[in-house]
């Protein structure tokens, strides 16, 4: 793109929040190279349209960072983190970890995947091959602290749990939204980018918006009717309005009836949940809970969405089912307007959406355990709250060394104090992080991966949770450093190195994973590759790097038979178009349906019916996001720390004077896993027996090098709990709506 002889335009799509909003960044040139200068929203991006937000408008600042880690930390014989060159710290790793695993078996290496791998093309690509090439059974995502419920959900009633619905925002007529702030979080399990424009073009096309939520976020002031419902309680309050829809003679599959197995046996399930039965638990009129299933029911189309908020939460799984539950019982699952699986370019190519499912293999639970506490695996992962004690504990399998990519448990994850400490008795640790973070301290090895800048860019996760298909790829705006390896190189070369292939060409992953890919897709008469020659079709592949033509061979492979020439000639991306039915596509059950009331599900429903008459006293506390945040990694971005962008604790008016809290004065907040000390903010935003602290804080550990964030380091609130509050079907860590002591400090 034109540009002066000092500065040029190039695109990249944002990798800081699910968004992926398109950036168009201009690049400038001085003497010592170049660097990102200012960003827009690229107008012409076919899925954003210009859209962008504070996190995008940063893209430059946290590129530029001044304590992202440019050369690999190894350390010495004192314990000291040095510098290295790249060939030395990859030599550390292997000389390490083979005799460890040769010695103690596989399942003595831990890896920990952290939310922003699923931000990079990289993070798409190589962490599966990472973790066949290791055999550990030992993996451990922040999947456990935020949407394994969906996955679980996904994976009882659909077979697949990779199948996720998406709300049809921008042709739907009624949205129920639960536990979910997009205003702040733009989005989660459903990429939108202007999530706020969406929800605004809902309304002024005259439909109806109704937000759950303890607390008046933003996007509950946009709502047509709030709902401050009692932290916890989500799948009271949904299955309270399955049931209406069965007294009413409300639920109606639709076209769905003959896809849809159990009716029955979920109208049985429900009995117990009047809106009377559920009206106390969840803090709100039963007459309320009625008009919220009649508007669903008679709306032209609709949509169910939750949350973070009614995941991480006791009944985190059941919630996530119910969402579905309602979609499917007001006819609104897999039709335009209610909630559609999108087809992401990449996907493999599906048969006909006309042909019904054939049975499938189903999900399973708890194929494994973790050794200590024996909580069972949710699609091949443990939970991280467990991450500390498989450390700790001697014993046969113990974990001796981690792997973390991308990840910071310590402050992601229950008791942080434990881990930490567990952490520093480890045989091993290597991180693959651009920060010396209150995680990566620990490690032996720190490979920095270079700025995003540097890294071409496809979403590989977020395109199949779109609200509409497209396709778009960003090659690097701006050049390597000589002699810096691309975060793709880094994440193959620490394959080799775990796998006994040190010093390979890291070019051998790539061709190994393409081999193995196109003998599949020759062999598999649904694909587009069938019956032809493998070598032929893997000498046609395009693209300037290994993971270029891994990416072609996918695209290659999909439902739309693109190529990468297809998108680079296409800089803005290519629309797909709208979502459309496909069920019978993305169903996995043994039964070839949807099966609405899976094994699992109705054994934990007597947990849900107790549920029913407990009446929780004191104050509970939840999480809350902002626009200016995500997690604990945009901590050390100056833009990003101005505003309300502040770890406080929020308290309504009634609780602070009852309790002697000042504005601006510190409270000591308690619970099961420890207590910290907090700056109180005093508003009617959240509802009296609420307080609100911010997650992803607490950067006031020694070791770290990230100086904004230690300016203002803020408290950890996950230091509050202990580990030992998780949803039993999911893995996932209860981090809302569990009580707490709150008092003056001092």
């Amino acid at each position: 793109m034109p540009g002066t002889d000092a500065t040029r335009t190039a695109l990249r799509i944002c990798p800081l929040c699910e968004a992926t909003c398109g950036l168009a960044l201009t690049v400038e040139r001085d003497g010592t190279g170049e660097r990102v200068g200012t960003v827009r929203g690229d107008r012409a991006d076919v899925f954003s349209g210009g859209f962008i937000c504070p996190k995008g408008a940063s893209f430059g600042e946290l590129d530029a960072d001044p304590d992202r880690l440019r050369t690999p930390l190894v350390r010495d014989e004192h314990g000291e983190l040095r510098e290295a060159g790249w060939d030395e710290a990859f030599d550390a790793i292997a000389a390490r970890i083979r005799p460890l695993t040769e010695k103690h078996g596989p399942d003595a290496v831990g890896v920990v995947l952290g939310n922003p791998n699923v931000h990079t093309m990289a993070g798409g690509l190589y962490p599966p091959v990472l973790l066949s090439t290791l055999r550990t059974r030992n993996l451990f995502t922040a999947s456990t602290l935020d949407q394994m419920p969906k996955h679980v959900s996904s994976g009882l009633l659909f077979g697949n749990a990779l199948a996720i619905p998406v709300p049809d925002l921008d042709r739907t007529d009624h949205l129920l939204l639960l536990g979910a702030n997009p205003l702040d979080s733009n989005g989660s399990l459903c990429t939108a980018p202007d999530f706020p424009g969406r929800l605004k073009a809902l309304r002024r096309r005259g439909g109806r918006l109704t937000v759950v939520d303890p607390r008046r976020t933003r996007t509950a002031r946009l709502a047509d009717r709030h709902v401050a419902i009692r932290p916890g309680t989500d799948a009271l309050l949904l299955a309270a309005l399955v049931h209406v829809l069965f007294e009413e003679d409300l639920a109606d599959p639709g076209a769905l009836a003959g896809q849809v197995e159990g009716m029955d046996r979920m109208r049985e399930a429900v009995r117990d949940f009047t809106p009377e039965a559920a009206a106390a638990a969840c803090d709100m009129e039963a007459a309320a809970i009625r008009t919220i299933a009649r508007e669903l029911a008679s709306a032209p189309t609709a949509a169910v969405y939750g949350r973070i908020g009614s995941c991480t939460v006791e009944h985190g799984t059941l919630a996530s089912w119910l969402v579905d539950v309602l979609n499917v019982l007001t006819g609104n699952l897999d039709r335009p307007g209610g909630a559609l699986f999108p087809l992401a370019a990449h996907d493999r190519a599906p048969r006909p959406a006309t042909e019904p499912a054939p049975p499938g293999r189903g999900f399973a639970l708890g194929r494994w355990a973790s050794r200590v506490a024996g909580h069972p695996e949710a699609k091949g992962e443990l939970p991280i709250a467990a991450l500390a004690e498989e450390i700790e504990t001697p014993g046969d399998g113990r974990i001796r060394a981690v792997i973390t990519i991308a990840a910071n448990p310590v402050l992601s994850a229950p008791d942080g104090d434990r881990l930490d400490r567990a952490l520093g008795g480890l045989d091993l640790m290597v991180s693959v992080d651009p920060y010396l973070n209150e995680t990566s301290r620990h490690a032996d090895v720190v490979l920095p991966p270079p700025p995003p800048s540097r890294s071409g860019h496809y979403d590989f996760s977020f395109n199949g949770l779109a609200v509409r298909n497209q396709v778009r790829y960003t090659p690097p705006a701006i050049p390597l450093d000589e002699g810096a390896p691309d975060e793709c190189e880094i994440h193959a070369r620490l394959i080799l190195a775990v796998g006994g292939m040190h010093g390979a060409d890291p070019s051998t992953v790539d061709d190994m994973v393409i081999s193995r890919s196109l003998a599949r897709a020759v062999a598999d008469a649904r694909s587009p590759a069938h019956g032809q020659d493998a070598e032929e079709l893997a000498a046609r592949l395009s693209g300037r790097s290994g993971p270029e033509r891994r990416l072609d061979m996918m695209l290659r492979l999909g439902p739309y038979e693109l190529t990468l020439d297809d998108l680079l000639a296409h800089p803005h991306g290519i629309d797909l178009g709208p979502l459309q039915p496909r069920l019978s596509q993305v169903l996995g059950t043994r039964s070839g349906r949807v099966e609405l009331l899976p094994g699992p599900i109705a054994a934990d429903l007597p947990r849900l019916r107790r549920a029913l008459s407990a009446r929780g006293g004191g104050l509970v506390l939840v999480g809350r996001r902002h626009l200016r945040s995500n997690n604990s990694w945009m901590h050390n971005i100056p833009a990003l720390q101005g505003g309300s962008n502040r770890c406080t604790l929020q308290v309504h008016p009634d609780d602070a004077a009852r309790l002697g809290l000042g504005d601006g004065g510190l409270a000591r907040v308690k619970a099961a896993g420890g207590e910290v000390e907090v700056p109180v903010e005093i508003t009617g935003d959240v509802r009296p027996g609420v307080v609100s602290l911010p997650h992803g804080w607490g950067h006031d550990r020694p070791g770290t090098r990230t100086r904004v964030a230690a300016a203002r380091p803020g408290v950890n609130v996950n230091q509050l709990l202990d580990g030992s509050l998780l949803d039993p079907l999911s893995g996932t860590a209860v981090l809302n709506g569990f009580a707490v002591e709150v008092g003056p400090a001092g």
